[in-house]
């Protein structure tokens, strides 16, 4: 292609906010966190993918994809954390569904960090669905080694000793499944 030598009208999407397909049977209330699965976006549950917070309220539609979402897909949001502090910025934020947030990992999905603390149990989270969605293109571990997992892994000596193989097989795993939680 050549230089434009005239005006060229293009079409441009919003940035930070995005109209996303519905699944069938998901109410959505503005605020909530929204979760991608199967194709279709709907309130967050533990196990989906990050899509962003809902703009406005979507009815409940017998279809996927028959209605769309306004979300807001990247920016900073306040949102209430049991017993967050100042102690707790950076630290990364998981959801548990569409209105519970969490310092702890578990299977939730991962939303954003800590940046701030606005008020008592009331945290400034930097959110962006871009990003969170880079560690849901890993598979997570299983973890069949036996083990006991820790945050140390124990010397593996010339002696063969079962149980520290797998404890530390274990380790290994839950550490490699935190990252891929931590990058989404």
């Amino acid at each position: 292609m050549t230089q434009l030598t005239a005006a060229l009208s293009r079409t441009y999407l919003q940035g930070d906010l995005d109209d996303l397909p519905v699944k069938a049977t998901s109410a959505i209330f503005e605020g909530t966190a929204i979760g991608f699965v199967s194709g279709y976006h709907r309130q967050l549950a533990a196990t989906d993918e990050f899509a962003g917070f809902a703009m406005l309220d979507v009815a409940s539609v017998a279809t996927d994809g028959l209605a769309n979402v306004r979300v807001r897909k990247r920016g900073r949001i306040v949102l209430t954390i049991t017993s967050v502090a100042v102690t707790d910025i950076g630290k990364a934020v998981f959801a548990t569904d569409g209105n519970a947030f969490t310092l702890t990992q578990g299977s939730a999905a991962h939303v954003g960090r800590v940046v701030g603390v606005y008020g008592t149990n009331l945290a400034v989270v930097a959110f962006d669905a871009n990003r969170a969605g880079l560690g849901g293109q890993i598979a997570e571990l299983t973890d069949s080694s036996g083990g006991t997992a820790s945050d140390t892994l124990a010397a593996i000596t010339g002696s063969y000793v079962e149980a520290t193989i797998e404890n530390t097989v274990a380790s290994l795993a839950a550490k490699i499944n935190a990252i891929i939680r931590a990058l989404g």
